[in-house]
């Protein structure tokens, strides 16, 4: 009864009641009409519950985006198209997509009745404030007799996930320092002097150019060698995201975390455009896939877009795995949190002498939003490990790195622009270059 109940509408519940009424006034007046009429009433949102149970045949549901990615903050117009597939008419039929609360209100829309082949379209523009993974859907219908004594919800169809990278600034055309000619720093970078010559070297096959022969690699395989092409020789670039959660403030788009995932991704595509060869090191590419393999831009956002704070020694795998790829050199630039001092002087021994290394470190308590005093946010940070920004960031320029304090009021331009400049390139001998 509790379930009929939920599926009677008002209407329905008070034909049900009105039909008791009758059939026991009928009864006890001897009236049998007046009974039959009763047992009408009954009947009839009984049996409407009963149908209105029945999911709806032949009822598909699609979903497209304009644009299919978006970065976080940017619009994206939905259309969800529900079709009827089947052989018979739908029932009346009154539709609700469900979306997050974060992509702002449900939309509403009544589709009617649809004949065999009827489509109807549902059209809606989100704005997704967060990146990640949101689910667009299923879409509840709620299904009613045409006399509206009752009506049931039901999902048709399957969730859409909209991919939500994150925002992505523009950080200039010029290069960073150190990155002369044919070098990075003060010693040559080995992938530009010599190429990249595991993936441009392949076996010779009959009719092959005698003049492409690679005898470098002839010589050192046994076997004849030719280059499959000319191709000019890419600088190495290593973006190092910090994902500790102990390390990190605040919550949702104004966290640190999520600062630190834009400056990561605005470096990655800058760098990207300049030639580089980037590889991002996050606890995911770290244990999903090869980390000296490059990453090409677009997979590195959809990799960032996903990627979440780590409980776990992540920063130190990060590190091991800087290691060996800047063994032959290379530009370091890496988004820290200024926190743990044992672990920010492991990162700073990846940079190598002359090599050049740019750091973004965060002052995480900007990031809280609770505005404490000085003295306040001194203890805190304390307690849990915090460092003082211009600390940390004075002990990586003591290792030789180029490093900037950074707070929530900081945009990631402007950060960019400063870790670059000579006022912020000191090493530990207080020499300004």
């Amino acid at each position: 009864m509790r379930r009929l109940g939920e599926v009677l509408t008002t209407r329905g519940r008070a034909f049900c009641s009105a039909g008791l009424t009758l059939v026991v006034c009928g009864y006890v007046l001897g009236f049998r009409d007046l009974t039959r009429v009763g047992v009408l009433l009954l009947a009839l949102p009984l049996i409407a519950a009963l149908l209105s149970r029945r999911r709806p045949p032949g009822i598909v549901v699609t979903r497209a985006c304009d644009p299919a990615q978006v970065s976080a903050g940017d619009p994206t117009v939905v259309t969800t198209t529900v079709a009827n597939v089947g052989r018979r008419s739908s029932p009346l039929m009154l539709a609700e997509e469900h979306l997050d609360y974060a992509l702002g209100e449900r939309p509403r829309v009544l589709l009617g009745s649809l004949s065999a082949g009827d489509r109807r379209a549902l059209t809606y523009a989100v704005r997704p404030p967060l990146r990640g993974r949101h689910p667009l859907g299923p879409l509840t219908v709620q299904l009613r007799d045409p006399f509206g004594l009752a009506h049931r919800f039901v999902e048709i169809g399957e969730p859409t996930e909209l991919l939500v990278l994150p925002r992505v600034h523009a950080l200039g055309g010029s290069r960073p320092p150190g990155t002369g000619v044919g070098a990075e720093g003060e010693i040559p970078f080995m992938v530009a002097l010599h190429g990249e010559d595991d993936q441009s070297i392949r076996e010779y096959r009959d009719g092959d150019d005698l003049r492409r022969i690679h005898w470098p690699a002839t010589a050192r395989t046994g076997e004849l060698m030719v280059r499959q092409e000319d191709r000019p020789a890419r600088r190495r670039a290593v973006v190092l995201l910090d994902p500790r959660a102990d390390a990190h403030a605040g919550t949702g788009a104004s966290s640190s975390f999520e600062w630190a995932v834009s400056a990561a991704a605005s470096t990655l595509v800058h760098l990207s455009g300049l030639g580089y060869a980037v590889h991002l090191l996050t606890p995911e590419t770290v244990q999903e896939g090869p980390d000296e393999v490059p990453i090409e831009p677009a997979a590195a956002l959809s990799v960032l877009a996903v990627t979440e704070p780590d409980k776990g020694l992540a920063l130190a795998r990060l590190t091991r795995s800087g290691l060996g790829l800047l063994s032959g050199g290379g530009l370091l630039v890496a988004v820290l949190a200024a926190h743990d001092e044992t672990a920010l002087r492991s990162v700073a021994t990846l940079r190598h002498p002359g090599a050049t290394a740019l750091a973004m470190v965060l002052d995480v308590g900007s990031f809280s939003g609770h505005g404490p005093t000085p003295g306040q946010a001194l203890a805190a940070g304390a307690a849990r490990g915090a460092v003082p920004a211009a600390r940390a960031a004075d002990l990586l320029r003591g290792a030789g790195w180029r490093a900037t304090a950074v707070t929530a009021a900081d945009s990631v331009a402007d950060a960019w622009s400063r870790v670059g400049s000579a006022r912020d390139a000191r090493v530990g001998s207080g020499v300004t270059s």
